[in-house]
């Protein structure tokens, strides 16, 4: 069988079967929807966001293609960072700061009752909150979150501790895990980038717009493994200490890996179990195929 190229050889037509856009989500639909949109255009069977965005919330939503839809998990626990305005009911107080800065840490909250996931309290960290403008009765925050954080409920929590109420006007994602806004490509961008390769034969501008998807991957652990070991993985197979030419970035036993041959193609993802039996011993359990 036939492994897939380095990343930065890969045809159009191999972009669009594995790759990522760092989308721009417009206000209006939701992510399903984009994600729909993006399928349709680029011509592939799957597309995948990378966590859910409410209709009127706009922003980072990276979006993967074809193949790389496999590997969505690796945004479930990617930290977000928004960009909320929140509307006050009452003039804020003099220690508007300082109370905001006391949401910093981990906090309680309970999902909506329109939410997808279960109503049960829960805790979310909030990594940094900090107040960026102030004008009236409206203010404008930066959340960088745990993944799963409600923004909406966290502007409500805060209105309450600062006595005047709150609720959260507009909001816009800023970053997803690695991806964030200085990258962002509308749909506007891919659909002009696929018409231009389509009809010009010039891919330039859609290499701009579709990555290959091994970008989503370059806050995981990397364990590379020869081309033999790869070829026993796309058929099923995990991978055995023997197969493993190198391993970057220190995961610890249970550690959720990308596995590379050694011109930086993924192949899949997987536990890191290590070599606990000798030179035959398992190395990587494997999640999920991506060749």
């Amino acid at each position: 069988m036939a492994l897939r190229g380095p990343p930065q050889d890969r045809s159009p037509a191999d972009l669009l079967s594995f790759g990522v856009v760092n989308l721009d989500k417009p206000p209006g639909p939701s992510a399903h929807q984009v994600a729909a949109w993006v399928r349709d255009m680029a011509g592939v069977e799957q597309a995948a966001h990378a966590g859910t965005l409410d209709p009127k919330v706009t922003g980072c939503l990276p979006t993967l293609l074809g193949t790389a839809t496999r590997m969505a998990q690796v945004f479930d626990d990617s930290v977000k960072e928004y960009v909320a305005v929140l509307e006050l009911h009452g003039r804020a107080p003099n220690d508007f700061e300082s109370i905001v800065a006391e949401f910093e840490g981990p906090i309680y909250q309970k999902p909506p009752r329109k939410s997808a996931v279960a109503r049960r309290l829960r805790v979310r960290e909030i990594h940094d909150l900090d107040v960026l403008e102030v004008e009236d009765r409206r203010a404008l925050l930066r959340v960088r979150c745990e993944s799963g954080t409600y923004i909406r409920k966290l502007c409500h929590d805060v209105g309450l501790a600062l006595g005047t109420g709150a609720h959260m006007g507009h909001l816009r994602r800023t970053a997803t895990g690695s991806f964030d806004d200085t990258t962002l490509r509308t749909l506007h961008d891919l659909a002009d980038a696929l018409a231009v390769w389509r009809e010009d034969d010039d891919a330039s501008w859609l290499r701009d717009v579709v990555h290959p998807a091994e970008r989503a991957l370059v806050d995981f652990p990397h364990v590379t493994i020869a081309p033999s070991a790869a070829e026993q993985v796309a058929e099923g197979a995990p991978v055995y200490a023997p197969g493993v030419i190198d391993v970057d970035g220190d995961p610890d036993r249970d550690d959720l890996v990308a596995c590379f041959t050694p011109n930086d193609a993924a192949v899949c993802l997987g536990r890191y179990v290590g070599d606990p039996d000798g030179d035959s011993g398992l190395a990587v359990a494997l999640e999920r195929v991506l060749v």
